[in-house]
């Protein structure tokens, strides 16, 4: 039998989409335990979602209604991960499907075929701000690149135990300047200064102001120099496809250490970050989660900084200028130490830090970053 080009697209894209929860093979950004940035699953049954059969003949009748190099846009998209710089997919946002007894729009239906089979409703969901549809309300087309979109990080309250990031592990360095020394120290903290009179020399050499600088480090160890930022986002990563920003697996590292190692050939796609009007965002490329620590993030009145899990896929606003601005902490010696010139966020690829972690401070996080603001 003869079979056309959109049909081989069309059954391509069957094969490649998101396996539901029990397949073995499910998006780890929408399962995990503990964390605070919760994928809420619920398993996927044939009573609530309709059979994989009544999903496979309402997802091939529309795709077989998308042009043909709509497709091609989408299974790019699709086979790559999101790896691949992929166009806007833009169709109709007021057309509905209907799978069992549940009602979807055409766009939420794609992004749960192809990215999260437990996603229920668009206000899970953050557009990415490389989307045409980004910042738009209601319009007649709307992307339904399915690797356009994010899920929200939802901090639990309260926190769980195990992110607590208490006070009194944090004790004062030798200096003000000092990187991190020793495993008695946060580290990262004390880094700064060093890092921001980096900074300040591309400025004074005539470099277009930043609005953020970031630092790589190894366990204690910085390596590269750092990253100075001024376009609205930045990709960082270890092996992106189609990369452009700050690519991690072209510095030099001298460190031998196999753990380190392991977690490095991990990052992958890495992060992205990028600065949006209502503050900073970090989307969550990799195949593994991130851990990040801001003091945005915390309520106001709290004494001590968390430490936060971000899992794959899903997004998280890591910094807020404006809260920050306002933010006072008389009784965090962490936040105290901050430069004057600007303030912090920490990530640690794969491995956690905290209390009930062997690793007490980010210092001894294999592959880490510091991300530096200029909030002048």
């Amino acid at each position: 039998m003869f079979r056309t080009k959109r049909s081989g697209l069309v059954r391509r894209l069957w094969r490649s989409r998101a396996p539901a929860e029990g397949d073995g093979d499910a998006d780890r950004g929408t399962h995990g335990s503990g964390g605070c940035c919760m994928g809420k699953t619920t398993k996927v049954s044939k009573s609530n979602a309709g059979s994989e059969a009544e999903l496979k003949a309402l997802t091939h009748s529309i795709l077989k209604k998308i042009k043909e190099k709509q497709l091609e846009v989408l299974l790019q998209a699709v086979e790559s991960k999101g790896g691949a710089r992929s166009p806007c997919l833009l169709l109709p946002s007021k057309v509905d499907a209907k799978v069992g007894q549940q009602s979807y729009s055409l766009p939420l239906l794609l992004y749960k075929v192809f990215r999260w089979p437990d996603l229920r409703h668009s206000s899970e969901l953050k557009r990415l701000s490389c989307c045409e549809s980004y910042g738009k309300i209601n319009p007649e087309l709307v992307c339904c690149n399915p690797h356009h979109m994010s899920r929200l990080c939802e901090l639990e309250s309260p926190p769980p135990p195990y992110s607590r990031y208490p006070v009194d592990f944090l004790k004062p360095p030798d200096s003000p300047d000092s990187g991190p020394s020793s495993s008695d120290t946060g580290g990262t903290t004390y880094s700064a200064p060093v890092g921001l009179s980096d900074s300040l020399a591309l400025q004074e050499s005539g470099e277009r102001a930043h609005w953020c600088v970031v630092a790589y480090w190894e366990e204690k160890t910085r390596v590269g120099r750092l990253y100075s930022v001024q376009e609205p986002s930045l990709d960082i990563f270890y092996d992106l496809p189609q990369g452009n920003g700050f690519c991690l697996g072209q510095l030099c590292s001298d460190n031998k250490s196999q753990l380190v190692q392991m977690v490095r050939a991990k990052i992958g796609y890495g992060i992205q970050l990028t600065r949006e009007p209502d503050g900073v965002w970090v989307y969550n490329r990799s195949c593994y989660p991130i851990f990040i620590k801001s003091a945005t993030l915390d309520n106001p009145d709290s004494r001590t900084l968390l430490v936060h899990k971000v899992f794959p896929g899903f997004s998280i606003k890591a910094f807020d200028f404006d809260k920050a601005c306002s933010l006072q902490r008389p009784n965090d010696h962490e936040f105290t130490q901050q430069p004057r010139t600007g303030f912090t966020v920490q990530i640690s690829f794969v491995k956690g830090w905290g209390q009930c972690y062997t690793r007490q401070f980010i210092s001894s996080c294999p592959c880490w970053l510091e991300v530096i603001f200029n909030t002048r």
